[in-house]
């Protein structure tokens, strides 16, 4: 049983870090670095720059949160490689005497069935794993153009009979000039700590993570683009392959492995998304996105492709916003992800 953990562990690393080898396996609940929506996937994974009645922007920076998520509710499912799949429900609430806005949210991903075996491979039975995540957040304007929040998280992993759970917490600022159209916020992600381990043995690190985000509407076009710089807590992101003879940098231009080795570190700490907001009330989306750390870490050497590329649309028809996400990890698979969302204050009306 030893080996069978051993081994599901190794695979859930691959899994879930969906964001690099450096990166992922390296911490327990990895799940926490997965995009919770439709949107979120399309958009390279990540959107910490962008403040409007999205509900489930709250989860990856709480400062996101205003009066416009009051009632909202939003309902995501994530499609993954072979029988894996995950899944977000987020509620927003306007609490109108304390002048803040609180949301709450259960994450979760099921990693299927598996064949429980003796030491010689023969089946004695089966067993699941899944680990999920509770989230109850907060966040309020405090100046005219400054807003705050907070998560807290607890998350709890189930595997065969092994377990584990620790609690995590988000804090993040978010300045925004509505006038020029333009965001920028900084968030401290998953800053907490594992509370029980899964074999009583050494607590492991949480995926820790600090991010700055910038946004920009512009004028003339129904468009904003968005930059976000990941890591900043660490600044070598490199994985050192000995086996590595080429690489393929920026966009899949060739070089040697070390004529830019800092340049490409530099890259792989951001992530570039645009949107084009279109209709009269912004009821169709287009979306797209750039991670270049997932593609260096899930390219297949000497063959071109469009891991590391996402995109998606979103449209609202009356009550419901419909939303659809698609990223490439690499050439054999990619994720799939639906959002479908709505507002129970616009029933009443």
């Amino acid at each position: 049983m030893q080996k069978i953990l051993t081994n599901l562990l190794v695979f859930m690393g691959l899994a879930t870090s969906l964001q690099s080898q450096i990166q992922g396996g390296h911490n327990s609940f990895e799940f926490l670095r997965l995009p919770v929506s439709a949107r979120l996937t399309a958009l390279g994974g990540y959107q910490i720059a962008v403040q409007d009645d999205d509900v489930n922007l709250a989860i990856s920076n709480p400062a996101a949160l205003n009066p416009l998520m009051h009632h909202q509710v939003s309902f995501s499912h994530n499609f993954m490689v072979s029988d894996i799949a995950g899944g977000y429900v987020g509620f927003g609430q306007q609490l109108d005497k304390l002048g803040v806005t609180m949301h709450g949210g259960i994450q979760y991903l099921n990693y299927g069935d598996f064949d429980a075996t003796d030491e010689i491979g023969n089946v004695t039975g089966g067993f699941k794993a899944a680990e999920y995540a509770f989230t109850l957040g907060a966040g309020r304007q405090l100046y005219e153009r400054v807003s705050v929040g907070a998560n807290l998280r607890f998350i709890t992993s189930q595997l065969e009979n092994y377990s584990s759970n620790g609690i995590a917490a988000d804090f993040a600022a978010m300045f925004h000039d509505t006038a020029s159209q333009f965001n920028i916020s900084l968030v401290i992600r998953n800053l907490g700590a594992q509370m029980k381990t899964y074999t009583g043995g050494d607590r492991e690190s949480l995926p820790y993570e600090s991010q700055l985000g910038i946004s920009k509407r512009l004028k003339y076009l129904p468009f904003r683009v968005t930059v976000i710089y990941r890591y900043l807590n660490r600044w070598n992101i490199l994985y050192d392959d000995p086996n590595q003879q080429e690489d393929t940098f920026f966009f899949g231009d060739q070089s040697s492995q070390n004529s830019h080795p800092q340049l490409d570190n530099f890259f792989r700490h951001l992530v570039f998304n645009g949107e084009f907001l279109l209709g009269r009330k912004d009821n169709f989306r287009i979306r797209f996105g750039y991670n270049h750390l997932l593609r260096k870490e899930t390219e297949v050497r000497n063959l071109r492709s469009l891991s590391g590329f996402t995109m998606g649309v979103g449209i609202k028809v009356k009550w419901f916003r419909v939303d659809f996400g698609r990223a490439i990890q690499h050439l054999g698979a990619g994720n799939t992800h639906f959002s479908i969302s709505t507002n129970f204050s616009e029933f009443k009306k």
